[in-house]
């Protein structure tokens, strides 16, 4: 695997020093500062790609803009309404330009409105860290009692319900933003003070698609912009939703084995791809990660290693951020499956037999603690994940443990 590290842009917190020290070979980035649907012109690209090249001394990094995540769809592609149409004009000029930058791997997601959802950004560990959290009864107790969605309370088992009631009786104003803080995190306009009235119309714009429209949009986009990218050699790399089940009522399409493989098939190019996010799809007890991996694996573009820990395997269901190695998902199972991957497509000759990875967010421990980065991704809690996950990979490549797996 290649080992690469997100980064923000200049105002990421984690510089470019920091990612050289961490021991990371190539960038993931994209340029957030411009609106979804616009497109993104050459300059912009070398400019960013200018920054990832330079440490703060202006000495080389060796580093390169390996990975871009993301390319946005805009909600106008998600509803095929209003500019669409233009939007995807752009989108497939955005590409253009960064083929012509050199650069070939693309992840996207198709999650309608929310981009992942969380209900506590520092949930405090055992050990005195923190990560980040869904609770599904504060969830509930949002969307129920604070959003007043028509219907939401339906979507809960009884239990749920009566738990987020009594939870609501203790929680006072400021616990009510806090939890609303979190969760708006993952809406568009975030960085603005986004109030309640502004997410039930966000919502609104969704009333009349439901499941199988979406993936039908899902799937039209992909057959006018996979083959473009086929075209320029390049790889776009579906993101799955997080978490992969229905929030606030909005559909969801890229939650499950089943769900990659009518996309895999509606649009039957390599180009057509996926971003295996061992985090996301780990929230839900009934994804086999490494069976995924070794079944998808010719159409893996990308690969996010994390983990989480149900607190069961109902859906929807509770987590937390987990350490890389621990959590719910084996991780080292995986890795091995990746590994072989690797090595098959080696052996066929393939190109992008390296498969790009990051070890996707980290828990805030040590000095991340009180250090306000994009919530998920510390700088210590993502070194710690990424020295992990190179231990397995180097303990499982290693000549013994390969002629042992012979024998």
């Amino acid at each position: 695997m290649k080992h690469t590290w997100r980064w923000f842009g200049p105002q990421d917190l984690v510089s470019i020093d920091d990612i050289c020290q961490a021991g990371a070979k190539g960038v993931v980035s994209a340029l957030h500062h411009i609106p979804n649907g616009e497109t993104w012109s050459g300059d912009e690209i070398s400019q960013r790609q200018r920054e990832i090249a330079r440490r703060g001394d202006g000495q080389p990094s060796n580093l390169a803009w390996d990975v871009v995540e993301s390319v946005p769809v805009s909600e106008a592609i998600k509803k095929q309404d209003g500019d669409w149409r233009a939007h995807i004009d752009s989108y497939k000029q955005t590409l253009t330009h960064l083929a012509q930058a050199g650069i070939r791997t693309v992840c996207y997601n198709f999650m309608p409105i929310l981009d992942w959802t969380r209900t506590d950004l520092q949930w405090t560990l055992p050990h005195g860290g923190t990560c980040m959290r869904f609770d599904l009864v504060d969830f509930a107790l949002f969307d129920i009692h604070l959003l007043g969605r028509t219907g939401a309370s339906e979507d809960y088992p009884e239990a749920v319900r009566e738990a987020c009631a009594r939870r609501l009786g203790g929680m006072d104003d400021t616990a009510h933003r806090r939890l609303q803080s979190a969760i708006v995190c993952g809406l568009p306009g975030a960085n603005q003070e986004l109030r309640i009235e502004d997410v039930r119309q966000l919502l609104a714009q969704y009333d009349a698609i439901d499941a199988d429209r979406l993936r039908r949009h899902h799937h039209q986009f992909l057959e006018l912009v996979a083959p473009h990218a086929q075209s320029l050699g390049m790889g776009l790399c579906c993101h799955p939703d997080d978490p992969p089940f229905s929030l606030l009522g909005l559909p969801r399409v890229v939650s499950t084995e089943t769900d990659y493989q009518a996309m895999l098939d509606a649009v039957d190019l390599r180009a057509n791809g996926i971003t295996l996010c061992s985090g996301s799809l780990g929230v839900r007890a009934d994804n086999d990660l490494p069976g995924m991996m070794r079944r998808l694996g010719s159409r893996v573009h990308f690969v996010h290693l994390r983990n989480v820990k149900r607190d069961g395997d109902e859906l929807p269901c509770s987590f937390f951020e987990a350490e890389h190695l621990d959590g719910d998902t084996d991780m080292v199972e995986l890795i091995a499956v990746i590994l072989a991957e690797e090595n098959r497509r080696h052996d066929e000759g393939r190109e992008d037999w390296p498969i790009p990875m990051r070890p996707d967010h980290g828990q805030d421990i040590l000095d991340d603690l009180g250090r306000r980065t994009q919530p998920g991704y510390p700088s210590i809690g993502r070194l710690k994940g990424l020295a992990e996950l190179r231990g397995v990979e180097r303990a499982l490549s290693h000549r013994q443990a390969t002629l042992h797996a012979q024998h």
